[in-house]
């Protein structure tokens, strides 16, 4: 029982967010409380599980470190990260650009806030802010994990098909499928990752403001090229419409021929549907052709990255 007058959820967030915590042990053992418990206890108050909070509040950190003139290095190691490299990726998979970039020119205190379910944010110098971003977001936290997921998933089937054989990649498995008339047949693993990598090249374009782009090659290395070259891309232009509150504002598409007119939640949506659609279609082939591969499940993902 807490006694009257003591915070225990501020006591865990400390707990969670000390320097010297760098596992969910060390986290639990500074609150008195098992690992199991602990974990228990901060994600039924926060909302998120332990390792996820600190490891997006560090983020946060960071990329405000960056801003007032840090140098990666020094950032990389003050996060805690054994390397500049990894920082780099878990930066990229957060913010949607390289912290060697130049930062979004927005500012306020929020600049550097990652999407959250909480509110809890880091302020600088050293402290949290309690915001009721939640209440503003509505959804939006959902939406991010569901972007987040599709990026990530994307990239682990083109890893797996950098194995297979290119009669097994190209092979015929669907005879005549098409998914959307616009993008043509699927009939083959190839096409069906090649168009999976191919429109978030021409969605991020028309967002952009940027010329269509060139349609590169489609063996599985190159897709995964330009799978890692755009998803940066599309992360920052779905945390830029959340951020904004602008998912019902409209894109004219001048891609299209003539151009066309579209609800920026809606082409979210239509992504999210169609990845889907496609990494499913794509793991059933991957079997099919011998490939050990898992359910693609979010639940599994996200518990994956919160170990």
């Amino acid at each position: 029982m807490t006694p009257p007058g003591r915070d225990r959820l501020r006591e865990l967030l400390d707990a969670v967010l000390d320097e010297d915590n760098r596992t969910l042990s060390d986290m639990a053992g500074d609150a008195y409380a098992s690992p199991f418990h602990f974990s228990r206890q901060v994600s039924g108050g926060a909302g998120e599980s332990p390792v996820a909070l600190r490891r997006r509040v560090v983020l946060e950190r960071a990329a405000w470190q960056l801003r007032q003139g840090a140098s990666v290095t020094d950032v990389a190691f003050a996060a805690g990260y054994e390397s500049v490299e990894g920082f780099s990726r878990a930066f990229a998979r957060a913010y949607g650009r390289t912290p060697g970039s130049p930062a979004p020119a927005t500012g306020g205190r929020d600049a550097h806030w990652l999407p959250a379910p909480n509110g809890l944010h880091f302020h600088p110098p050293s402290s949290l802010w309690v915001s009721d971003e939640p209440v503003r977001r509505g959804g939006d936290e959902v939406t991010a994990l569901m972007v987040h997921h599709g990026v990530e998933d994307t990239r682990a089937l083109l890893e797996l098909a950098k194995g297979l054989p290119d009669d097994e990649y190209r092979r015929v498995r669907a005879p005549g499928l098409t998914v959307l008339v616009w993008d043509g047949p699927e009939e083959t693993l190839a096409a069906v990752l090649d168009t999976l990598v191919w429109t978030l090249e021409v969605w991020v374009a028309s967002v952009e403001g940027a010329d269509h782009p060139v349609r590169g090659a489609d063996d599985a290395a190159a897709l995964l090229e330009r799978h890692d070259a755009v998803a940066p891309r599309w992360l920052a232009v779905v945390r830029d419409v959340a951020r904004r509150g602008a998912w019902n504002d409209r894109l004219v598409d001048a891609l299209c021929e003539p151009p066309e007119s579209f609800v920026l939640g809606s082409v979210v949506a239509h992504v999210l549907t169609f990845s889907a659609h496609r990494r499913l279609l794509a793991r059933h082939w991957l079997r099919a052709a011998g490939v050990a591969v898992d359910a693609g499940d979010p639940i599994e993902w996200l518990s994956r990255r919160d170990r």
